[in-house]
Parts: structure tokens; sequence; C-alpha cells
């Protein structure tokens, strides 16, 4: 007989590494935007009395937010995950469209042109399926994306390819955004189930990047990314895989400077998927917004919960 459990050690990582990711998120986000849209050269001028680098949940930024507070890439991410939580772990075009027209309708800090755009167009239309756009190539579904990782856990890939693009289309309708979507679940996933940094490289980093050379991240180091869903990602690989640690990686991404926020928030989730709970500095769990926190964590397991009736590995077989 098969059991599953809530208790077992793996399940208890499971969760730990989910709720990791979540914050991770939430910080890269709330770390990010104080550089958002600057230089490398101008973050080194203005942190200059910390040696150059900006390193603290400092606020301000061109938001002018306060210490710890999060932009787009995070309340967008919880807008999604509650709507699949209310849906009790489905995901689909219609509910996920309301879900983010009822978060834009709340005036959030900030919102993206394309997700704007379309947004509205689904107000107008009630379709909520962006028309296919060759300008649409933004990393806007990309950020979102960890809460359709943490729910799919365990389903057979054609499930989640349309779990995954059923959210992106709402506002991004492009096959390199969709591509990026479905390379960031790979990763979390694996990176959940505890594989290690080389491996993601071997098995989807390096193929994916050899199918998709537009993708390519080396040699030259991406600085100032923009909004393109192709920079956004070469400087997030670059920043993971020449760093070796939660704190590195999340410095080394927004010190880059350009769409910073969501580079961060990108980074952020995958690092803490991979790293765990423990790498997490307790100076920036203490300043990242109290209520944003504990929504990161409630969220994190309840999605976990959806995953498991599909998770074979939270089970094991009771001998005969």
């Amino acid at each position: 007989m098969r059991i599953c459990s809530s208790n077992t050690p793996v399940a208890d990582r499971r969760i730990e590494r989910a709720e990791a990711a979540y914050l991770g998120l939430a910080i890269g986000d709330a770390l990010g935007a104080t550089v958002e849209f600057l230089t490398p050269r101008e973050i080194r001028t203005q942190f200059a009395r910390a040696g150059g680098v900006h390193r603290e949940l400092g606020g301000g930024g061109w938001l002018k937010l306060k210490p710890g507070q999060v932009t787009d890439d995070t309340t967008m991410s919880l807008a999604l995950g509650a709507a699949i939580i209310a849906a009790g772990g489905q995901i689909e075009p219609l509910g996920c469209a309301r879900a983010f027209d009822a978060w834009m309708r709340a005036k959030p800090v900030d919102i993206g042109n394309t997700v704007r755009r379309n947004l509205v167009a689904f107000r107008k239309t009630g379709c909520p399926i962006a028309p296919p756009a060759e300008q649409d190539a933004g990393n806007g579904a990309l950020m979102r994306i960890l809460p359709v990782a943490l729910v799919t856990l365990g389903r057979d890939p054609p499930a989640i390819e349309q779990a995954v693009l059923a959210q992106a289309h709402v506002t991004h309708n492009n096959p390199v955004s969709d591509a990026t979507c479905l390379l960031m679940v790979r990763l979390l996933r694996a990176a959940l189930r505890g594989v290690a940094l080389p491996e993601l490289y071997r098995a989807e980093i390096q193929p994916f990047v050899e199918t998709q050379p537009q993708f390519a991240f080396r040699p030259r180091r991406r600085e100032n990314p923009r909004g393109w869903v192709v920079e956004t990602l070469q400087a997030v690989l670059q920043a993971l895989l020449d760093t070796d640690g939660f704190e590195d990686c999340l410095l080394d991404v927004v010190n880059r400077g350009g769409d910073a926020d969501t580079t961060g928030a990108i980074a952020g989730m995958i690092a803490g998927a991979l790293y765990g709970r423990a790498p997490i500095p307790e100076r920036w769990l203490k300043a990242l917004d109290p209520p944003v926190a504990a929504a990161c964590r409630a969220q994190a397991r309840a999605l976990i919960a959806l995953a498991r009736p599909w998770d074979h590995s939270f089970c094991y077989q009771e001998p005969a």
C-alpha cells in the first residue's frame, strides 16, 4: 500500500525549499528595486561608502519604496498563487486573468507596460488569452512563475506545459517568453527535489542554450539587463553559475542594475529552491515587509500541499 505523509524528511525538505524560494523571490525583488534602472557604474557611485556594492533592503529607488517593500514581481506572484489555491490547484487562463485584473484594480506600486496593455484588453473583450505578439517577449510572465512550479510538482510534462502557458498567455503570448517560463519551471522543480547546481547545468541549462543560442550567456557579462526576457535570463544564469550561495547570487545579479527587481526576484526564487532556508541572511528576512513574508510562507505550504496528490516522491511503499 502506498502511503503519503506530510511528516517524512523528504516532505519537510520540500516545504523548506519551497518557502525559501518564495522568500527568495520577495527578497530579490525588494533588494533589486532600490537600484532598478541604474547602471552598474551608478550603483558603485551611489554605494561607494559600502564598497560600491548595494547590499541591503533599504527601499528608495525610483519608486521611493519603504525598506523591505516589494513590487509587482512579488505581488503578481501572490495574486496568482492565491487564485491557484482558491481553485484547488487548477490553473486555467480565465481564473488567472481575473486574478491579475483584480490585482491591477488594487493599484499596485508598479506594473509593466505589456501586462497593463493586455489586462486592459481582457477587460474590454473578456478573452483571457492575449494575441500572439512578437514584441511581448518581456519578463512579466517569467517573474511570477513560482506558484505554478510549486503546485505542479509531480504532474506529467503535458499538464505542466498547459499550466505554465495558461498563466503566461494572459499577458505574454510569445514563444521566447514561453521557452523561458518552461525552463524556469524545470529548474525550480529539480532544485526543489534537491538536484545540485552542476547537474542542473548539465541536464537543463546547457541543452537549453544549445538548442536556443540566442540565450547564450558566455563569455560576455550581461550588465544593465533590460526587460527583454533574453537579457533577464542571461543575467540570472550568469549570477547563479558564477556564485555558490544565496546571498552572493542575489548581490551579483542586482548590482548589474537594469531591471534589477525582476532579475533579483527570479534569481532569488531559484537560489532559494537550490540552497534552502538556512543561507538566507537573517537581516534580509527581518527587513522584508512582514505581511509579504507571511504570505510567501503560507502560499508555499498551501501550494506544496496541493501538489502532493500528484507528487509520488512524497510517498513510500508499505512493505507487503
